[in-house]
């Protein structure tokens, strides 16, 4: 169904279908999918007990993130689909991580190990980030914790088990001549093609899972990773793991192991709590398409196409606040602002607490201000009693703390004291959104806080999936552990009118693609 609409769409011709979407809201997940109520219920527990069994095996308590970090699981028809939105043929599955709206996008098939482990493996990833969030980890652990937690079997009676191989990797995972620890181990592995992007995943799962099974080298990666965020570098801290030429000796037996140890989890253990299951509206089925398209990130192209179809989709509930927000988004996306600040006004008239719809209203104000160059200050803070007013709805969203602060740059005036706090706060409050992080850091090196700002910083440079931004985070960690915090702070600037640029194909959003 989603495929006809997608391509309905692209083409711009909507074909509107009210399937029976249901949504369901559990703890740590939004779920949207077209399926049973009983389906979408276990689609969604299976999640919990995922989240909530990575919480037990690292004894990491609850995290107290308000209902904006959750991430939103967007479960569409098959693989073909999934391609389709992300432009690109080979993807099963991807994540986009961004502040207060973090969606993943996943098959309904979840039966076939490989798919199921993409969303285990990037939510792993959000988890990492959201529970570890001051903690720094090279590259290799970063993809093989991921992956150890991605090929997770939760069993009948609701037990989770951790540990299984990466089958869909086999080829990899024992071939140490792709990426020998040597390489393995360097806080970056450098330039990775197809074959040694694969074994960087193989051969972490199989370092991490080593490491963590292996009774001779247990305490040997929390003293490597307490090295690495003590300030040594990844390179002094492998020292800890011994010499590499030998590790690459242990690892290939290990891999040749006819079975691996695992870590099983009860299900007594499992606090999965309430999920809520609803159906959606008329409107809010029909808008669907608009909505997955939207949330997935448009280009400059494809914002036009996307508009007059929300525009389409929501011509028959001009009061629905769900269908004017979605509206606003998309006219938003396409540059239309003053019909997207009228789609926020209609659905603030239904929903006056509408934190998207106050959002968009203040955004569309904000773009249309930059356009007209506006310089009056009175009107620049007419336009952020928007942001204050949604902040005042969700104090814990972090949305309207970023907007607010960015509402200065765009009216070229220098971030107050207070600005400053919000946007730290909101990096607080959504620590897996890697473009937060660098703006944070560059607030706190305005600050002249370095130790807080390399903080920010670290899990940005060891991030090999957002290849552009890590390498612009290792600058500036170059920079600062200089002494040069000036140097530091350019480059930040800089990175950020480059992804300024960049964001012109997805207006009103940040954060990296991950796949």
């Amino acid at each position: 169904m989603f495929r006809k609409l997608l391509l309905a769409a692209l083409c711009c011709v909507p074909s509107i279908a009210h399937a029976e979407w249901q949504e369901a809201i559990s703890r740590h997940f939004i779920v949207y999918s077209d399926d049973t109520p009983e389906h979408v219920r276990a689609f969604t527990i299976r999640l919990e007990r995922f989240d909530q069994a990575i919480r037990f095996w690292h004894m990491a308590p609850q995290d107290k993130y308000g209902p904006s970090a959750r991430v939103t699981v967007y479960v569409l028809d098959d693989t073909d689909d999934i391609a389709k939105l992300a432009g690109a043929d080979g993807i099963a599955g991807f994540y986009v991580p961004i502040a207060g709206r973090s969606v993943a996008f996943t098959p309904r098939n979840s039966s076939d190990i490989s798919r199921r482990a993409i969303l285990f493996h990037e939510y792993t990833h959000h988890w990492m980030l959201t529970n570890w969030a001051d903690a720094a980890f090279p590259p290799w652990f970063v993809e093989g914790f991921a992956e150890m937690h991605a090929t997770a079997m939760i069993r009948p009676d609701g037990s989770v088990v951790f540990g299984a191989p990466p089958l869909y990797r086999q080829w990899t995972v024992g071939n140490m001549s792709l990426l020998p620890s040597e390489r393995l181990l360097r806080s970056d592995p450098g330039k990775l093609d197809g074959a040694t992007r694969d074994a960087l995943y193989s051969r972490g799962w199989l370092l991490t899972h080593y490491l963590t099974f292996d009774d001779e080298r247990r305490g040997q990666l929390a003293a490597y990773i307490g090295a690495i965020n003590a300030g040594k570098s990844a390179e002094e801290a492998s020292k800890i793991l011994g010499d590499a030429a030998r590790l690459d000796y242990k690892l290939t037996s290990y891999a040749q192991r006819p079975l691996f140890p695992s870590a099983l989890i009860p299900a007594d253990k499992l606090t999965i709590g309430e999920i809520a299951i609803r159906q959606l509206t008329p409107a809010q089925a029909a808008m669907m398409p608009a909505s997955i398209l939207s949330n997935r990130g448009v280009s400059p192209e494809a914002a036009p196409k996307v508009a007059a179809l929300a525009r389409k989709l929501a011509a028959p509930y001009p009061n629905d606040p769900w269908a004017q927000n979605e509206l606003a988004e998309a006219e938003y996306d396409a540059k239309n602002y003053a019909a997207a600040e009228a789609a926020a006004d209609r659905a603030l008239a239904a929903d006056p607490k509408s934190i998207h719809a106050l959002l968009y209203k203040g955004m569309a104000q904000e773009a249309a201000a930059v356009a007209a160059k506006e310089s009056d200050p009175a009107k620049w803070q007419a336009i952020r009693r928007w942001f204050l007013a949604a902040n005042k709805v969700d104090t814990e969203a972090p949305q309207p703390l970023a907007a607010y602060y960015d509402s200065f740059d765009a009216a070229g005036q220098k971030p107050t004291a207070n600005a400053q706090a919000a946007l730290l706060y909101a990096y607080a409050l959504a620590p897996y959104d890697t473009t937060l992080r660098m703006r944070a850091a560059l607030v706190y090196l305005q600050q002249d806080k370095v130790h807080e700002a390399r903080v920010a910083l670290a899990p940005v440079a060891y991030n090999v999936e957002g290849r552009s931004t890590s390498d612009a985070a290792r600058k500036v960690l170059t920079a600062i552990e200089g002494g040069n915090a000036a140097a530091g702070i350019a480059a930040i600037e800089e990175m950020t009118l480059k992804g300024d640029e960049k964001a012109k194909a997805d207006p009103g959003k940040g954060g990296d693609k991950q796949s």
